[in-house]
């Protein structure tokens, strides 16, 4: 486990990223967690006594990465950006859980459910992570219903949105 402190960052105009809160894990420290790794990566551990666990690493260039530090974990810790925060890291292996709902909606669907298991992982994880964003059941429904159709009929992510935005 990696040890460090570091203060709460907030993007200004970075494209995707503008007005995230992070905190930036240079290089030297990315290295003591996982060595020779230039990609993403997940950790586990506390920011603060805060614990998380299947956190991305996101590459930001030169070996540097930083850990987007999103509304439950600033409720979490109670700090915004400006703040000093206290960080205990390490490489997160487990695999990221899929979509319970999602799962069992597909086991309805042999074709469907055949084309998400021949996907691979982090393209499963994206159609997960996006079903169990939703706020609402309503919106999750939708999305199950979205997914398990649009994989049904052999779509891809963007395919499936393209094709349901232009039913609306």
């Amino acid at each position: 486990m990696v040890a460090f402190q570091t203060i709460l960052q907030k993007f200004g105009e970075k494209g995707e990223k503008t007005g995230w809160t992070h905190v930036h894990i240079p290089a030297d420290i990315a290295q003591e967690i996982k060595p020779n790794t230039k990609k993403g990566y997940r950790v586990k551990g506390t920011i603060d006594n805060f614990s998380i666990k299947l956190v991305a690493l996101i590459p930001i260039g030169e070996g540097d990465f930083v850990i987007p530090i999103n509304a439950r974990m600033r409720k979490g810790i109670c700090k915004e950006e400006g703040a000093m925060v206290s960080l205990n890291l390490e490489e997160d292996t487990d695999e990221l859980p899929q979509s319970e709902e999602l799962m069992i909606c597909l086991e309805d669907e042999p074709k469907a459910l055949e084309i998400f298991l021949k996907m691979p992982k982090g393209h499963q994880n994206y159609y997960s992570k996006w079903i169990e964003s939703a706020k609402t059941i309503e919106t999750k429904t939708k999305r199950i219903t979205m997914t398990v159709h649009g994989l049904a009929m052999g779509m891809n992510y963007n395919e499936m949105m393209r094709y349901y935005k232009n039913l609306d």
